[in-house]
Parts: structure tokens; C-alpha cells; sequence
């Protein structure tokens, strides 16, 4: 379970129409500290809470910045986050997790970045820089207008190639960046399609696994529905029947048994629960596919079971 920390809105700048970028700073003392590709999530008063990528350079110790998108068909948060929150307000914070790690030896990076998918790459830039490394970044965009963190873009010079769908025809080609640096690291986060076309082209250019990495902060859109199994709790000797439309969260939840959560959505990580026995079906956005291949580890808010039984470490 990750610590909370409470935070003031120290600033709030507009990137574009649709992005904000929100400073927050601790109420008291110093922040927990973060590597480059980490993420916090931002607890809303309104009873929400989602995960946003750190920006900033991870040498900050005094603050936490952020970037966040006006979802059109969001379920709220980034609307409040738009509409209502203010400088001064104060929130709570997790500490920050990082499922998106730099490899800092690598000899080369390759960033590549599909609208707010580019903030954890700023950071990650950020970094590569105060290591002195080799690296690129790839920001694609719809339009000029859509272009956000353009100030931090530029002070990296010709390192970075911004792309603009309405001005260029075709897509980034992925698959000839990689087959161009066989033996650098590539790292995407942005739209479902950009990540498809980025597995994709990993799989074409046969890199191997350790040198592909991503993140996808979209919610998972195929949760487990179909229930019918049970679930064990090993510490507590409990067992519970999860039903037909039910998460196993939810069910815990409902009869009161504490597990913690925060996106409920299978993106951040939070409800990361040990596998004793069973196999689980993963419909998180988090394991790796060797983590998920081991059935060792499940997030618990969307992923159901494959067998009748699951014992999970709780």
C-alpha cells in the first residue's frame, strides 16, 4: 500500500484548451521522492481519484508537477480538475509509483510520445540529460493547437521532432526507428492505437522485451464480467463467491473486508494482490507479460479467475 501525502495547488498554467499543467507542493515537510516515468494519484474531494504522470525533473524534491487533459467523455475527474480546482486548494496524493522505469544504462533512448501520453517522457528526458545519454524524443500531435509543454519541448533542441497528423501524411514509423537502433531503448505512452502500432512494430523488428516499454493510463475497457469462482483470503481465512458482474474488489468491499485501491480501473497498480493458488485472468494494464504469465501477481478491481478457485495473499 503507498503512503498519501497532502499537497497545496501551488500552480495552475494552460498548456492548451484542453491540458492543464498543475504544480502542487507539500503542506508540510518534503515529498517522497520519484524516478523519471512515475506517477502519482490525486484524490478528489469529490470522492475520485486517478493517476497522473510526473513531469518535472525527479532532482525536484519540492514538488510534484503534472499535466492533465480534459477527458470530453470522462467520468469526472479531469473536468474537476478543469473547472473547479484552484491555487491554493489542498488535495491528497499518493507517493509515487513507478511502473514505467528508465533504463538509465542504456546506450540510446527513443521516446515517443502521442498527446498527454508524452508527460512521463518529459521527465524521463529530464533525466537522460543529467546523465548526459543519448537520446531522442518523438511527440505526435493532431494539430499545432494541441501541442502542449512546448517551453519544456524546446529547451532540448533538435532532440526532439514534434509531428502534427494534420500537416504530415502517414504515421511515425515506428518499426523503421527500431529497426534503425536495434539495441536502443524504446518507451511509448499515448492513445491505444499509437501503443498498438508500437507492440506491433516491436514484434516486427523482433526486439527483445527488456527494451520495449510502455504505459497506457486508459481505463480498461474488457473487465472480468463473468464471476462464478471463489476467492480465498489466506491471512484472514475468509472465502468469498464472486457473482456474474462483480469485481472481486467490489465483493471484498461489500462485506467490508479493507483492500486497498484507487483507480479501480486497472491502471495503476493500487489493488496489486500475491497469487497463492489459481490462475488468474488478467484484464489489468499494469503486469508485464511475463508477470501475468507467472500468475504470481493480479490486480484484483478487474481481473477475475480461469479456475473455480483463487487464493490470494489478503
Amino acid at each position: 500500500m503507498t503512503s498519501r501525502v497532502a499537497v497545496r495547488v501551488a500552480a495552475i498554467g494552460r498548456e492548451t484548451e484542453t491540458v492543464r499543467r498543475i504544480e502542487l507542493k507539500p503542506l508540510d515537510g518534503a515529498l517522497p521522492p520519484f524516478t523519471a516515468g512515475a506517477h502519482i494519484d490525486v484524490h478528489l474531494p469529490v470522492g475520485m481519484s486517478r493517476s497522473y504522470s510526473l513531469l518535472n525533473s525527479q532532482d525536484e524534491a519540492h514538488r510534484y508537477v503534472i499535466g492533465v487533459y480534459r477527458e470530453p467523455d470522462g467520468r469526472g475527474a479531469s473536468r474537476y480538475l478543469h473547472e473547479q480546482l484552484a491555487v491554493g486548494d489542498e488535495l491528497v496524493v499518493s507517493s509515487p509509483r513507478n511502473l514505467f522505469p528508465l533504463d538509465e544504462e542504456a546506450a540510446d533512448s527513443i521516446l515517443i510520445g502521442g498527446g498527454i501520453g508524452v508527460t512521463p517522457l518529459l521527465s524521463m528526458a529530464k533525466r537522460l540529460d543529467a546523465l548526459n545519454r543519448s537520446w531522442r524524443l518523438h511527440y505526435c500531435c493532431r494539430s499545432r493547437p494541441l501541442a502542449a509543454f512546448e517551453d519544456e519541448l524546446s529547451l532540448h533542441g533538435n532532440r526532439v521532432k514534434v509531428r502534427f497528423d494534420d500537416e504530415q501524411r502517414g504515421f511515425l514509423d515506428i518499426e523503421r526507428q527500431m529497426r534503425a537502433l536495434p539495441g536502443a531503448h524504446f518507451y511509448c505512452c499515448g492513445p491505444k492505437p499509437m501503443l498498438e502500432a508500437f507492440r506491433g512494430a516491436a514484434r516486427a523488428a523482433a526486439l527483445p522485451p527488456a527494451q520495449v516499454h510502455l504505459e497506457d493510463f486508459q481505463p480498461v475497457s474488457d473487465r472480468t464480467e463473468q464471476g462464478g469462482f471463489t476467492v480465498e483470503l489466506k491471512r484472514s481465512a475468509r472465502a468469498f463467491h464472486i457473482p456474474p458482474g462483480k469485481s472481486i474488489l467490489e465483493t471484498l468491499h461489500q462485506a467490508g473486508v479493507t483492500a486497498t485501491s484507487s483507480c479501480e480501473v486497472g491502471i495503476c497498480g493500487e489493488c496489486q494482490v500475491s497469487v497463492l493458488e489459481g490462475i488468474p485472468d488478467h484484464r489489468d494494464q499494469v503486469l508485464s507479460d511475463a508477470e501475468r504469465a507467472g500468475n504470481r501477481l493480479m490486480m484484483i478491481c478487474c481481473s477475475g479467475s480461469k479456475s473455480d478457485k483463487l487464493v490470494i495473499d489478503l
